[in-house]
């Protein structure tokens, strides 16, 4: 079965850091180009960030350029976005997705809750 599950989400203060996980199972992984994607109250998704199957070229979004990082572990099957310095407009449900973009993007997970509140 084809499954990617977010975890890591929760509660965090402005200017805090969390670190979202995605493992992925019943694919070949290390040859997929993966992302991450958020949806915001009442907004549409966005594209945060890409990541090319070797994890050699990556990309980000604007709005988290400079605080967040992406990265993978072919080994272990797993997507990791590292957030810092957050903000209040990070909330989002955020997930991960199978492709390097929306327009590539073939498989989505259930997400993870973010809040950022103080």
């Amino acid at each position: 079965q084809v499954r990617l599950v977010e975890s890591g989400g929760g509660l965090a203060q402005p200017g805090g850091s969390l670190r979202l996980s995605c493992a992925a199972s019943g694919f070949t992984f290390s040859t997929n180009a993966m992302s991450w994607a958020r949806q915001a109250p009442g907004k549409g998704l966005e594209w945060v960030s890409g990541i090319r199957y070797d994890g050699r070229d990556t990309y980000y979004a604007d709005s988290v350029k400079g605080r967040f990082t992406i990265s993978r572990d072919n080994v272990n099957n797993t997507l990791y976005l590292q957030m810092d310095n957050l903000t209040p407009e990070d909330t989002a449900l955020y997930y991960c997705a199978r492709g390097y973009s929306r327009a590539t993007a073939t498989l989505r997970g259930q997400g993870t809750q973010v809040t950022v509140s103080s």
